[in-house]
C-alpha cells in the first residue's frame, strides 16, 4: 500500500509554492527533491522516484519552483531558484525529527541545489538525477566551477547517452571534485534515463533510480 502523501505550502519570499511530503516509519534520512526545467513536481518521474524511496526508508519532500507554480515556461534565475531551495530545506527540517537532510534534483533542480549549497545552504549530501554539465552540443560551456568547493557527499546518477553531459567530461569533473563525489552510470540512458528499445514509463524509470540513491545516502551516513 503506497505511503500517504501530504500537501504542503512553502513560502518563498512573498510567493508560495506547492510541495508534497511523505514520511515512512523511522526514516534514516529525508531527501528534498526538485524538478527539472520542463516539468513540475507531479511528473511521474518525480513521483516514481520519491515513492520508491519510501520503501527504502527515506522521507521525501518534492516541491515546485516559483516559475512552475505560476505556470511560466522559463526557469527561474539562480537567485530565485536558490531562495526556493532554502525555503524547501527549511520546510523539510521543520517536518523532520533530526535525521540527515539531503538535497536532490532532476537536471536544473539538482544544479540549483548544488549552487545553493555552494552559497551556504546546509545539506548532508547531494544527489543529481542527470546533472546538466553543459548544453547539448556545447561541451565547451561547462557548468562546473562551483562544484569543486563542495566537500559533502555527492552522487551523480547519469545516463551514458545524456546529451547534457559528455561521459569523458563528466568523469573528469567528478574525478577533480574528489573522493566525496561518486558517479553512477545508467547504461544507455538519455537525459530522461530512457533506454532505447526498453519500454518503461516515467514512473518506473524514476523508481529505478531510488535504490542506488538510497544505498549511497545510507553508506554516507
Amino acid at each position: 500500500m503506497p505511503l500517504a502523501e501530504s500537501p504542503v505550502t512553502i513560502a518563498v519570499g512573498d510567493v508560495q509554492v506547492s510541495g508534497v511530503y511523505a514520511r515512512p516509519d523511522n526514516p534514516f534520512a529525508t531527501l528534498v527533491v526538485a524538478h527539472g526545467a520542463g516539468a513540475g513536481m507531479e511528473h511521474p518521474f518525480m513521483s516514481g522516484f520519491t515513492r520508491a524511496l519510501h520503501d527504502d526508508g527515506v522521507a521525501t519532500l518534492r516541491f515546485n519552483f516559483p516559475y512552475r507554480e505560476a505556470g511560466r515556461k522559463f526557469p527561474d534565475r539562480p537567485p530565485a531558484a536558490i531562495a526556493a531551495w532554502r525555503a524547501a530545506m527549511d520546510a523539510a527540517r521543520s517536518l523532520s525529527e533530526g535525521e540527515p537532510l539531503w538535497a536532490a534534483g532532476k537536471s536544473f533542480g539538482g544544479r540549483m541545489a548544488s549552487m545553493a549549497v555552494a552559497e551556504g545552504m546546509p545539506a548532508s549530501g547531494l544527489v543529481y538525477l542527470g546533472y546538466p554539465l553543459h548544453p547539448p552540443g556545447k561541451p565547451e560551456k561547462l557548468r562546473d566551477e562551483h562544484l569543486y568547493g563542495l566537500e559533502l557527499p555527492m552522487l551523480f546518477l547519469q545516463g551514458t547517452r545524456d546529451t547534457f553531459a559528455t561521459p569523458e567530461l563528466l568523469e573528469g569533473v567528478v574525478s577533480r571534485v574528489g573522493p566525496n563525489a561518486t558517479l553512477h552510470w545508467c547504461e544507455g540512458g538519455d537525459h530522461s534515463f530512457a533506454v532505447a528499445g526498453h519500454k518503461r514509463g516515467a514512473a518506473e524509470i524514476g523508481a529505478s533510480l531510488a535504490p542506488p540513491a538510497a544505498a549511497f545516502m545510507r553508506a554516507s551516513g
